[in-house]
């Protein structure tokens, strides 16, 4: 069962393996259909929070009595989906978007939401997404945004956290550093006790460690630490998975990543190469049991190989080691 909801998901690794085919074929474009809302699935999380699934990372939406916080709005073409699929919810108007991060699986609807729409960022992901850099060990990203001056991009931003709204309406919005990329933000909703953690912690699967756009390795398993400190969470939405995780799992990954980051830095101390690191490093039983991805089935959805992403992580640990 655990190994089915996790290859049911669209994860992060296969999200931007395939999201440049995805990209290309929107609006009918390459002979694909465009996307629609019918392409959406809704899952009701709790009171008035939803998860809408597909086209990309996890989106929120959190309805208030002014209208609905978005987390996230998916790849290019998904804005008019999610703004459709809203429309059997509620008939409240998108007031606000909120993006964890710069990759375009996230902030690719983006644009097509109405100007007065606010878009909401860390500050480190608000100027990323202006460059829209090639991600680390992966693909280039498209120009979502017209060269850093097109519409949908974040003017409100934060440093450490930020409060949205309040009462039973409250967000917080937290950095708690360098992780998936250097813009990482975690959107709490106190009152419902839940969390989205964006792609820092994408599912559970072998992380993508954006170093182009800010990420960092060495600093990976401490910044899920902190995130993971947090009190008063039960329930996690992560950046892919098919359903919701717990605080338990998101502490599970921030040692996950760490004991993948002490095994390159023991190399590098020992004198062995990343090639050695690469040809030797296996996801432990403990991780399998948990329900992770073995090689075989990343390789099935990223359609390129295990080694491939173990060396580009490997890498950004390597450089950032003295």
């Amino acid at each position: 069962m655990k190994r089915a909801v996790v290859l049911g998901a669209l994860l992060i690794v296969g999200s931007l393996m395939t999201a440049v085919r995805a990209e290309q074929g929107r609006a009918g474009q390459g002979g694909q259909p465009a996307p629609s809302a019918a392409d959406i699935t809704v899952d009701r999380i709790k009171d008035n929070l939803y998860v809408l699934r597909g086209g990309g990372g996890n989106t929120v939406a959190f309805l208030t009595a002014g209208g609905v916080v978005l987390v996230d709005t998916k790849l290019v073409g998904w804005g008019q989906p999610i703004l459709e699929k809203l429309k059997e919810l509620t008939d409240r108007p998108v007031t606000t978007i909120i993006n964890t991060h710069t990759h375009f699986d996230h902030v690719g609807g983006n644009p097509e939401f109405p100007a007065t729409v606010e878009v909401v960022a860390h500050e480190n992901t608000a100027a990323l997404m202006k460059e829209m850099r090639p991600i680390t060990g992966g693909p280039a990203q498209p120009d979502v945004f017209k060269g850093g001056s097109g519409p949908g991009l974040a003017k409100r931003t934060f440093k450490d956290r930020m409060t949205l709204g309040k009462g039973a309406e409250r967000i917080e919005l937290r950095y708690f550093g360098r992780a998936h990329t250097g813009g990482d933000a975690w959107v709490i909703f106190p009152s419902l006790r839940a969390m989205h953690s964006g792609d820092a912690f994408g599912g559970k699967v072998f992380p993508i460690i954006d170093a182009n756009n800010g990420g960092s390795g060495v600093a990976y398993p401490q910044t899920i630490a902190k995130a993971a400190a947090l009190t008063n969470i039960d329930i996690v939405i992560s950046g892919h998975h098919a359903t919701t995780l717990t605080m338990a799992d998101l502490k599970t990954y921030g040692e996950f990543i760490g004991e993948f980051v002490q095994t390159v830095q023991a190399a590098k101390k020992a004198g062995r190469t990343i090639e050695e690191v690469v040809n030797t490093w296996k996801i432990s039983e403990r991780y399998l049991n948990a329900g992770y991805m073995t090689p075989e089935e990343y390789e099935k959805l990223a359609r390129q190989p295990m080694s491939a992403r173990v060396r580009a992580n490997a890498e950004v640990i390597w450089s950032e080691t003295k």
